[in-house]
């Protein structure tokens, strides 16, 4: 596949119909959005990216893939860091409420999981398991997924 016709399906088209509207409807209400996320390495954000009209409405984004990363800028203190356990949903809220005041954007889409190929025992260390938070002014919502890719 030539780097057009991979660059033709990202994102997938299913998603990109979404980023369309989320984009537009950010930029209808004059909001904001950034993003902060573990796991997926940048996929969230270049995504976001990939949408006509993104630099409208996104505010700007981290990959905070390892442990120091998330202290440097996430606002973890060395003692979370010494006692993570994995992914979880107040981790996830955490790293949300805190980029969202450091950004100044009106919504903040945080994830951290576990992509494989290995992981632990615990549900949260399974292979395809992720933990989501979506951070606003009415608050923080959080989600977790298993994709049951890592079985």
């Amino acid at each position: 596949m030539s780097s057009s016709d991979a660059s033709a399906h990202f994102p997938p088209p299913s998603i990109r119909n979404i980023l369309n509207e989320v984009t537009t409807l950010l930029h209808e209400r004059n909001q904001t959005i950034a993003v902060a996320e573990t796991a997926a390495g940048g996929l969230l954000s270049s995504s976001i990216l990939s949408t006509p009209g993104a630099s409208k409405v996104y505010k700007g984004g981290l990959t905070l893939y390892t442990l120091p990363s998330r202290t440097a800028y996430a606002g973890w203190t060395d003692e979370k860091t010494k006692n993570y356990k994995g992914p979880t949903p107040e981790i996830v809220a955490g790293m949300a409420k805190h980029v969202r005041g450091e950004l100044g954007a009106d919504y903040v889409i945080s994830e951290s999981g576990t992509a494989g190929p290995t992981g632990g025992e615990t549900r949260n260390r399974t292979p395809g398991y992720v933990a989501l938070a979506v951070d606003c002014e009415k608050g923080t919502f959080t989600r977790e997924v298993e994709t049951g890719l890592g079985a």
